[in-house]
């Protein structure tokens, strides 16, 4: 069942078993406010085993250009298209926030970001290969992100989010 995130009014709804919830729940809400705001649209998550082709479209993505697979389960997903943008989100139970922006023109912009929520430890798998920038937000506290470029071709994840 998809779940429309508030940014004014955070709820940990779908993110209970992280030891993070509250702090991924934050950092959920501080996504949601970003695509309120800059494209003026609702940030529109699922369950991640509601959405088995937007989990796989990053996972894919993640082994093919870094060889990276994340231990942590994912929680939600959500992909959606905004500002000729499609973006895809996937929440993993370790408070790890993966974001895949794709430019929808030709030469645009295409990266993989990585958001770590308050309080959780770089994930092993990326500790040694990404330095992790540190970002002030009032709805999740400190984040951590970092991020690499996506040199190869993938298909657009059609596994869309929005209802």
């Amino acid at each position: 069942m998809s779940h429309t995130v508030d940014f004014q009014d955070v709820s940990t709804a779908g993110l209970e078993s992280s030891p993070h919830a509250e702090a991924l729940a934050g950092l959920r809400a501080h996504e949601a406010r970003y695509f309120r705001t800059k494209y003026d649209h609702a940030l529109v998550t699922r369950p991640a085993d509601e959405a088995p082709e937007v989990v796989a479209y990053v996972a894919r993505i993640l082994a093919e250009e870094r060889d990276l697979e994340i231990a942590s389960p994912p929680l939600e997903a959500a992909s959606f298209e905004a500002g000729g943008i499609r973006w895809t989100e996937v929440f993993h139970e370790s408070g790890l926030a993966v974001n895949v922006l794709w430019t929808l023109e030709d030469g645009g912009k295409r990266a993989v970001g990585f958001k770590l929520a308050e309080g959780m430890e770089v994930p092993a798998e990326l500790a040694d290969r990404f330095r992790f920038a540190r970002q002030r937000s009032k709805l999740a506290g400190t984040i951590r992100g970092s991020y690499f470029v996506i040199k190869g071709e993938y298909e657009v994840s059609t596994g869309s989010t929005d209802s």
